[in-house]
């Protein structure tokens, strides 16, 4: 049975160039170059004697027999990795990999994190960015956070974890120089979104009840954290997850001017990854405790009134 194994060089990038439909990124990811992927598949092919790519001149599609063989693969690889994990987890220090979006990480966990290692020295958290939908057979992590349940693998079960509001931010200087008295006033200023939250401003506005202009100035940027840089710097007004806000408003870096105009959002859900050790428990108990404490509130600096009603924590 191991004298049929394929080389598994040629196995990791064929799984690579599957998972991105691209040899390109595929070399990114295993820091080798594009024609090396391109000879460790072709190898591959020549091995199993069948097309597992239909090459295209900008993406690589998997043939219906390329598809069968990732689906099989990628869990092969995923279970070499957690016994990998499980055997060295007791040699070394004591780790939880935790999945999650960039803006989130960047704007949700990293600012709490030395709390966690504060209080857990013997914990290590591993934070791995991606944008993909949670599948343990894909990727490795011990935590995934993602916001809704649409696109969960069968292999991971989400939980709910927290709710969250769209609100409008800006610059404190930007507001002076072009005061927003109503949400009307909008028409005079410069909208920041987001690539992946495209709807975010028709929805708004019709929440708000005032008309979008097709024809109104905007920017755009690739992620959440990008677009609260941008409006921090004053290039315009921004709409943003309430979970993403962190202290920029109790430290005057962004201010709410509508405060109470606040649309409710998909929630957040975590997953676990099956037979994880004690520390991911601990880490989990340890976010909803930080989900729970009143102060740290990502709305903190608003009124009181909205202050009790934000990032509600769900069981």
């Amino acid at each position: 049975m191991i004298s049929n194994l394929p080389p598994l060089n040629a196995v990791r990038a064929f799984a690579a160039a599957a998972r991105h439909q691209s040899f390109s990124r595929a070399a990114e990811e295993l820091h080798v170059s594009h024609s090396a992927v391109s000879r460790h598949i072709k190898l591959l092919e020549e091995r199993l004697g069948v097309l597992l790519f239909e090459r295209r001149t900008r993406q690589s599609l998997l043939t219906p027999a390329g598809r069968t063989f990732y689906e099989q693969v990628s869990v092969a690889l995923a279970q070499i990795a957690n016994a990998t994990t499980a055997l060295t987890r007791g040699a070394s220090l004591r780790k939880v990999r935790i999945n999650v979006r960039p803006s989130f990480a960047e704007r949700w966990l990293i600012p709490r994190l030395p709390n966690f290692m504060a209080l857990y020295p013997d914990i290590q958290p591993e934070v791995v960015t991606s944008t993909l939908p949670p599948d343990h057979a894909r990727e490795t992590f011990d935590v995934v956070i993602r916001r809704a349940k649409a696109g969960w693998s069968a292999n991971v079960q989400p939980h709910a974890l927290l709710e969250d509001d769209l609100v409008l931010v800006a610059a404190p200087s930007l507001l002076q120089s072009q005061p927003l008295d109503s949400p009307g006033d909008l028409i005079q200023h410069t909208l920041l979104a987001g690539r992946t939250r495209s709807s975010d401003w028709q929805d708004w506005a019709r929440h708000a009840g005032i008309t979008q202009r097709h024809t109104q100035p905007t920017l755009q940027f690739d992620h959440m954290h990008l677009v609260l840089q941008a409006a921090v710097d004053g290039l315009g007004v921004a709409l943003c997850p309430a979970s993403l806000l962190g202290r920029d408003l109790s430290t005057g870096r962004l201010t709410c001017p509508f405060p109470s105009l606040r649309l409710p959002l998909t929630r957040y859900y975590y997953g676990v990854a099956q037979d994880t050790a004690a520390e991911t428990q601990v880490f989990i108990d340890w976010m909803r405790a930080q989900i729970h404490r009143r102060g740290d509130s990502s709305l903190e600096g608003l009124n009181p009134f909205d202050l009790e009603a934000t990032q509600h924590p769900l069981h």
